[in-house]
């Protein structure tokens, strides 16, 4: 039986969690969770928003499910997200982004994949006050956290049956940081002659998604670009509820919605819990229960499509448990 740190955040965090185990009991899998702590919470409990605990457990388990965490905007505690990506390198930061049947969008045959470098870059949080009047922040690229999250793109790429791996930068004005990354990046696309490889400035990218998403494949970013792209590339497909994500290291994977923790509707029984049951679809594949994802993916995929039970956001009036127990019937 494999022991699973279960994280459930705070605002609908809990709520969504709870939906979540519920779905992932249903596909038959017996998982043992390890119950942890963050944020708001543990601050009150034990004194720091990330306790030791938490880390440690994660590393025992080596695989973790969180629910959303609060970050304070522009005071308070730190990031716990930004924090435990860096507190267990969990470099390689992976959303999956694809059109749904039932979810209605401007757009159609959207199947992208981002691929977002996790631990530097500008969210390496290295900023001071140097005046009153002006705030400073440091950008870190490096060589080796370009090149192992390059490779990770293009490794995914050709185990999946991709064509193409885009390159995301602004090096015409960042000449050595984003340089740096492009630099790596064809060098190591030298390495998939099976692949086709293309760079792009951020900027015309983000053009081309509202125009053209359908010819993008594979998308490699650094963290600040990837972070604010893959929340772009959300609303392609039919918004925050309904996308995934998984943040990957060496040694441990934490999976988790890609959405916010939304407490001004916490308590209210209203949040989709959809993107923390596709997380849980990643999760399964990565301990290698892929005939249980697989199912649990379709479960989910068929309520949304057959539209009887949709939660507010997707037009709808069910409620967070109601959407649970339809996946759990499917199943």
């Amino acid at each position: 039986m494999p022991k699973i740190t279960l994280i459930p955040g705070d605002g609908i965090g809990p709520e969504v969690a709870e939906a979540a185990q519920i779905v992932l009991e249903a596909t038959g899998v017996k998982i043992s969770w390890d119950i942890q702590q963050v944020g708001q919470k543990a601050l009150d409990e034990f004194g720091d928003t990330l306790p030791v605990q938490v880390i440690e457990s994660i590393k025992k388990n080596r695989v973790a499910l969180k629910a959303p965490v609060t970050t304070p905007v522009g005071r308070g505690f730190r990031s716990v997200n930004v924090a435990l990506r860096k507190e267990l390198d969990l470099y390689a930061n992976f959303r999956p982004c694809r059109t749904l049947a039932g979810i209605e969008s401007r757009y159609e045959n959207i199947d992208l994949i981002i691929v977002r470098e996790n631990t530097e870059d500008l969210y390496a949080g290295i900023e001071r006050m140097v005046s009153d009047d002006t705030a400073e922040s440091i950008k870190i690229i490096t060589r080796k956290g370009s090149e192992r999250i390059v490779r990770f793109a293009f490794e995914y790429a050709l185990e999946h049956g991709r064509k193409k791996v885009t390159a995301v930068h602004k090096a015409n004005i960042m000449k050595c940081t984003d340089g740096l990354f492009l630099d790596v990046a064809r060098s190591v696309a030298k390495d998939y002659p099976s692949l086709v490889f293309e760079d792009k400035l951020v900027d015309a990218l983000c053009m081309d998604l509202v125009m053209i998403p359908e010819t993008y494949d594979v998308l490699v970013l650094p963290n600040l670009y990837g972070d604010i792209v893959s929340d772009l590339c959300s609303g392609l497909v039919g918004g925050l509820g309904v996308s995934p994500g998984a943040n990957i290291g060496i040694q441990c994977a934490i999976f988790e919605p890609v959405h916010g923790s939304a407490p001004e509707i916490a308590g209210k029984n209203i949040a989709n819990p959809a993107a923390l049951m596709l997380s849980g679809v990643l999760m399964l594949r990565h301990i290698n229960e892929t005939a249980a994802g697989d199912r649990l993916e379709r479960a989910v995929l068929d309520v949304i499509r057959e539209g009887n039970v949709r939660t507010v956001d997707l037009g709808g009036n069910a409620g967070t448990l109601e959407f649970a127990e339809a996946v759990s019937a499917k199943l």
